[in-house]
């Protein structure tokens, strides 16, 4: 019997969702060794070319989150290195990073967005730059992290934007507040593997808490919408995998309004989506029939170069 393939799992780095990206590499490396590779789980530092040049894996398993991981830049060092990899490559990780492009693109494709605006966070410190309510985001993180939501009599902007202390850019996106539901999709090569409704518990919206803290948030999966629905949001998601040229796995977000104008607006596309044990990829695979070790051997027998 041909020998398992010797995969190394990058994981942590020195984004802000590093402790994130520790988890997912841990939960990874683990169902790795149960689906019978070996593995060498690897703290990503600066030197990163020097420790793969060293180990000479067969491939790369990128549980990496945040820029530098998620961006397009340690896909770009992996591409010269001639290592093959897991997930999105280089293009389609730096367009799927910037908010500003991947809706740019996903507008091209004729998907629904939010109206929104650029700007830079100090003019969104010193005046309303949309009418309330409406959400600031940093183009160029995840996780939540530096998201504002403003409501609607909220007479000031957010005061946080104007601080030295912010530390997630000088442009923020500002986007219209769509009110409703959040659903999330999560594609596998070319199929939809289903939507997850995401109820935060104890939480204004979807955060970083809600996100990865245990009982943070409930995850109704399959989502409880009307099939037509259901249908419309696994397309919409397999269009902007495609659109912004995603490969392996990936995740979408979305809101709907279910209450009101029954409208979908796609939010994002998540090129390295989380996978710990609260994670909605590895759920929506079982969804699917495909257990946690079925779905990290599915990505690692993907992986290639030029993605």
């Amino acid at each position: 019997m041909a020998e398992k393939k010797h995969v190394a799992v990058l994981m942590g780095g020195w984004s802000s969702e590093r402790p994130v990206s520790l988890n997912s590499g841990r939960e990874c490396a683990d169902n790795l060794e149960e689906a019978g590779y070996r593995v060498t789980r690897v703290d990503v530092e600066r030197d990163i070319a020097e420790v793969l040049a060293r180990l000479k894996p067969d491939v790369v398993f990128n549980a990496l989150h945040g820029p530098y991981g998620e961006d397009g830049t340690i896909q770009g060092v992996l591409e010269i290195l001639g290592i093959p990899y897991t997930h999105s490559g280089v293009l389609a990780s730096a367009l799927a990073m910037n908010k500003e492009k991947a809706k740019s693109v996903a507008v091209a494709a004729g998907i629904p967005v939010a109206e929104h605006r650029i700007v830079s966070r100090l003019e969104a410190a010193a005046a309303h730059v949309m009418s309330p309510p409406y959400v600031v985001k940093p183009i160029g993180e995840g996780s939540s992290f530096g998201v504002i939501i403003v409501p609607e009599d909220q007479p000031h902007p957010p005061q946080s934007l104007g601080r030295e202390e912010w530390a997630f850019g000088d442009l923020v996106m500002v986007e219209r507040f769509i009110p409703g539901r959040e659903l999330t999709c999560a594609i596998e090569g070319n199929e939809a593997l289903g939507v997850t409704e995401i109820v935060p518990v104890g939480h204004g919206f979807y955060d970083y808490d809600a996100k990865y803290a245990e009982g943070g948030s409930k995850h109704l999966c399959p989502a409880p919408i009307k099939p037509f629905v259901y249908q419309n949001i696994c397309t919409l998601a397999l269009e902007a995998h495609r659109a912004i040229g995603c490969r392996g796995v990936s995740r979408s977000d979305f809101r709907f309004d279910a209450d009101g104008t029954g409208e979908v607006v796609w939010l994002e596309v998540n090129t390295q989506p989380g996978m710990t044990r609260t994670s909605l990829v590895p759920e929506l695979a079982a969804l699917a029939g495909q257990s946690f070790p079925e779905l990290v051997a599915w990505m690692v027998e993907d992986a290639s170069c030029r993605r």
